[in-house]
């Protein structure tokens, strides 16, 4: 699941690195200036989109990980997470529009597996959810960041049912009375957050 170039240019490469030495101020400038570079553009836009949604500025993730679609529609990873962004923030159907062609591709690929677990858990079918997630972690070879994500879900998920705001076989079945903890989990990814880089 290829993320960026296989050749990195200077710029691009010493603002991954002042990301992973924790210097967001300057990983975002290198990030800016390495748009400008038409070859790497869509990466840095992406890239940047991440830097942002790892300091919680949700608008300014979103931007950058649209600018990176709009620059390079096969950026799928760019796409999954601005899809994710989009979902964790209520707006299923425009996430689901934005995976369509994630989804509308090969089906044995963790991105697709992922979404069919996101689209399940928007159901409440929490059991069919996990099915999709874990199996989506075993097709991801890698990006271990992008797994960690999806096992912070299921651990929600467990959260969940170990509460019993999910029933314990993980199927759907809220009852009237559950009405207001059942909302917690369609928001499970409400702040969502990436906590590790994803490149």
């Amino acid at each position: 699941m290829q993320t960026l170039p296989s050749a990195l240019p200077p710029l691009l490469a010493q603002a991954i690195d002042a990301s992973s030495n924790g210097d967001a101020e300057l990983a975002l400038s290198l990030f800016a200036q390495a748009t400008q570079d038409p070859e790497v553009s869509a990466s840095a836009h992406f890239l940047m989109g991440a830097e942002y949604a790892a300091m919680g500025k949700m608008d300014e993730a979103e931007a950058g990980f649209s600018t990176a679609v709009l620059l390079a529609p096969g950026l799928h990873v760019a796409r999954y997470q601005l899809g994710l962004l989009q979902f964790s923030s209520g707006r299923v159907a425009a996430a689901f529009l934005t995976w369509q062609p994630l989804v509308e591709g090969d089906p044995e690929t963790a991105l697709c597996q992922w979404i069919k677990g996101f689209a399940a858990l928007a159901q409440d079918d929490f059991a069919t959810a996990r099915n999709h997630f874990e199996a989506g972690i075993q097709l991801n070879t890698g990006n271990p960041p992008m797994s960690a994500d999806i096992q912070r879900v299921l651990a929600e998920i467990d959260q969940l049912v170990a509460t019993g705001v999910v029933p314990g076989d993980g199927t759907p079945g809220v009852t009237e009375s559950e009405t207001e903890e059942g909302d917690q989990a369609h928001v499970l990814l409400s702040n969502y957050q990436t906590q590790d880089p994803i490149h």
